[in-house]
């Protein structure tokens, strides 16, 4: 009688396309449809950041911030001036702070929308992207009145921010804070409860909290696990303590659960902009630093919770105009690092949903 023999093949999946601005490579092995396997392959366009900013003063390498998380780039930007100054002891105007934190919750809503829309297309839903595009333009177009810039925005400085926002931000910010509630609400209604989504989701790539924490997750990934952790909340940075905000915590830690915590933390992303807004200060935006910023021998971490999750910057000086030694810890790194052990077991699909779900950004890998 004979016997239907398998045996494991590998299959390939990436690098992926150049618009990822780097290419992420996932090799599985499969019995059938199984994963009995995966490695992850990240490196394949390296920046050399690090390397970069013992090369440049402390001024110059802030544009280069943007660049970690070009989908939501003050948040990079806020991190780095904020340890450059935790360094130096500068202090910063109260109608800066304020600024800051309307930019960076921003930043944070328009990757949470990259996420959302890019989210359902990998499970070939192409109505939520076009809609969460058509309400990230409205975020980008803020950022160009501010600084002229849409994408990589360099509008974070040592001291304070460029310049005052200007007088056309406030009708657009206030738009934007009417109108937004119902788009999320639209994003609901497709998405949250829809049975192709449940389907794919529930259950699958389940990341226990004490995995997230032997692995170092942060962010939602690892509020998803059911561990309340938000550096805004537990280690507040900038003004951050001033503001009412709820921090979205799951239980089941799966994919469907990493989903619904960025779609909660646009609702409360909105809630603190409004804070900041109507509490806007009169005052200077930027404090003086000197032309050459000279600071002290020694070192500092500063970390932030950015887009993806904590975002750390290490720092040492010898005294002169330039870093002596940058460290720059990125939660994509990080947080991607479990993705084989969540798909042992899975089929093949689910690969493509959990990493969906991890909502990494190459910039912050390949620094």
């Amino acid at each position: 009688m004979a016997i239907l023999k398998t045996e494991e093949f590998t299959v390939n999946i990436g690098p992926q396309h150049p618009s990822t601005h780097g290419g992420f490579h996932v090799v599985v092995n499969l019995d059938g449809e199984t994963v009995t396997d995966a490695y992850c392959v990240a490196g394949y366009l390296h920046r050399g950041l690090e390397k970069i900013a013992e090369s440049r003063t402390y001024a110059q390498f802030a544009p280069y911030c943007a660049r970690l998380d070009y989908l939501g780039a003050q948040n990079p930007a806020l991190g780095y001036v904020q340890t450059v100054e935790k360094l130096m002891g500068i202090e910063v105007p109260e109608r800066a702070e304020y600024i800051r934190i309307i930019l960076a919750e921003l930043a944070r809503v328009a990757s949470h929308l990259v996420f959302v829309g890019s989210f359902a297309l990998d499970f070939n839903g192409w109505t939520p992207i076009i809609y969460c595009f058509r309400d990230r333009e409205k975020v980008l177009d803020m950022f160009d009145m501010v600084c002229g810039q849409r994408l990589t925005t360099s509008y974070m400085r040592i001291g304070g921010v460029a310049d005052d926002l200007p007088e056309e931000f406030f009708p657009a910010i206030r738009k934007f804070l009417d109108e937004m509630p119902a788009c999320i609400d639209e994003y609901d209604g497709i998405l949250t409860g829809n049975e192709i989504l449940i389907g794919r989701c529930k259950g699958v790539g389940i990341l226990t909290a004490e995995q997230a924490k032997d692995w170092g997750i942060s962010g939602p990934n690892l509020r998803a696990t059911g561990i309340n952790y938000d550096i805004r909340k537990v280690e507040p940075y900038g003004i951050y303590d001033r503001f009412d905000f709820e921090v979205p915590v799951g239980t089941a830690g799966d994919t469907y659960e990493r989903y619904l915590m960025r779609v909660a933390e646009l609702r409360q992303s909105l809630r603190i902009i409004e804070q900041a807004v109507n509490a806007l200060p009169e005052g200077p935006v930027r404090t003086k630093v000197p032309k050459v910023l000279k600071p002290e021998p020694g070192e500092v971490y500063h970390r932030i919770e950015s887009n993806k999750g904590e975002l750390g910057f290490y720092m040492v000086s010898d005294g002169s105009d330039k870093p002596y030694r940058l460290h720059i810890r990125g939660p994509s790194f990080v947080n991607v690092a479990p993705l084989p052990e969540l798909a042992r077991g899975g089929n093949i699909q689910d690969v493509i949903a959990v990493l969906a779900s991890i909502d990494i950004v190459l910039g912050e890998m390949d620094r």
